[in-house]
């Protein structure tokens, strides 16, 4: 869809990147890491400025207490994190019970790691979480709160009901919680602070969305010490180390800009709205959002039952492009008329994209589009 945008000139509500960059002190110390001849491989399991940070973060903000040295691996963004901790938990056959509709990159490491994704499944308006996916073959809960695409928080109650589940199937836990900061409804509770849970979790995060700096790609994985060195034992032979200066940046992102994510978040939330009240003047049923870069909409009351075919039409005829949520789930026509919108934009962007839908969405009912 991002081809699709520059091909035709559309706005690009797609793929969830912002178009501002994050910190102006952070980029400086980029600058100065990049000039100060940081510019070698880091230590395999990142530069100790950066873990040292994290574990700070995870302390101050969650009370979860770590040793930067043996629970805290930096990695090129939360991807990487993610699959070198997959490939390093998950043997053949073995079942990873996840939320369905999910980030794209899941299902595909789970089956390169030979394993067997099980959904979760989330339904709309409220797309609140069961553990109806997890049992005793189930070797992993790959959880990710707030959630891609749809926007929910879980709230303390859908968490106790999967933390008591993998309690009970003896379950290890996966949490991508790289919108951590990005609540505008409910708050963020993360699974490894509930009774039982941080012995047998990763927690995955980043600084490319709170602090948008999505390009950087500097990740990490936290959590006790045999898991985080099954995961460093895994990305030693994927990439290594890299990105050192952006790592010593990310430290700084962490550090010293660490009021920067609430600032970002009461603007997105002003977004959220914007899009949402628009989307619903065009005709589109939205559904709340607590979180994340991106909200969902169901375009049946528009006349359209397939979204792939809406979001081919919308970047020629409205000049926007969206996402069918279809391309997030195994079950496509389960969520065959919802589409995903990002919102993490310039207003501007975001009051013409809005304009143009509108003017598309009233052509559709005249007959003129």
């Amino acid at each position: 869809m991002t081809a699709l945008a520059e091909r035709t000139g559309a706005i690009n509500l797609g793929q969830g990147f912002p178009d501002e960059d994050g910190p102006a002190a952070v980029v400086e110390a980029a600058v100065e890491a990049l000039r100060g001849g940081r510019n070698q491989y880091a230590p395999l399991p990142g530069v100790p400025e950066l873990r040292e940070a994290v574990a700070a973060h995870q302390r101050d903000r969650y009370g979860i207490e770590l040793d930067p040295a043996t629970q805290v691996q930096v990695t090129f963004g939360a991807t990487e994190a993610l699959a070198a901790a997959l490939l390093a938990l998950v043997s053949p056959g073995d079942e990873v019970a996840m939320l369905d509709p999910s980030y794209d990159s899941y299902a595909a490491v789970v089956e390169l790691a030979g394993g067997v994704p099980v959904p979760i499944r989330l339904s709309p308006p409220d797309w609140r979480v069961g553990a109806d996916g997890i049992g005793d073959r189930t070797r992993v809960l790959l959880l990710n709160s707030p959630h891609n695409p749809t926007g929910h928080v879980l709230d303390r109650t859908e968490l106790d009901q999967l933390a008591d589940a993998c309690r009970r199937h003896d379950v290890l836990a996966l949490t991508d919680e790289v919108y951590e900061h990005l609540v505008y409804d409910g708050e963020h509770i993360p699974l490894a602070t509930l009774p039982g849970m941080f012995e047998r979790t990763i927690t995955v995060s980043s600084v490319g969305k709170t602090h948008s700096f999505t390009g950087w790609k500097i990740g990490w994985a936290s959590g006790p010490a045999e898991l985080v060195a099954a995961v460093r034992g895994v990305k030693q032979f994927l990439t290594f180390a890299g990105g050192t200066p952006l790592q010593h940046a990310a430290a700084a992102a962490l550090r010293d800009a660490a009021g920067e994510p609430a600032k970002l978040a009461a603007a997105l939330a002003a977004k959220r709205d914007l899009l949402a009240d628009g989307l619903t003047a065009a005709g589109f049923d939205v559904f709340p959002t607590a979180g994340t870069y991106f909200l969902c909409a169901d375009a049946r009351p528009l006349g359209f039952e397939d979204a792939v075919d809406l979001c081919e039409r919308l970047p020629v005829e409205a000049g926007v492009v969206a996402i069918p949520v279809s391309a997030f789930t195994a079950e496509p026509e389960r969520l065959r008329s919802v589409v995903r919108f990002a919102f993490c934009k310039k207003e501007q962007v975001l009051e013409e994209a809005v304009v143009r839908v509108r003017s598309w969405a009233r052509d559709l009912v005249t007959g003129d589009s």
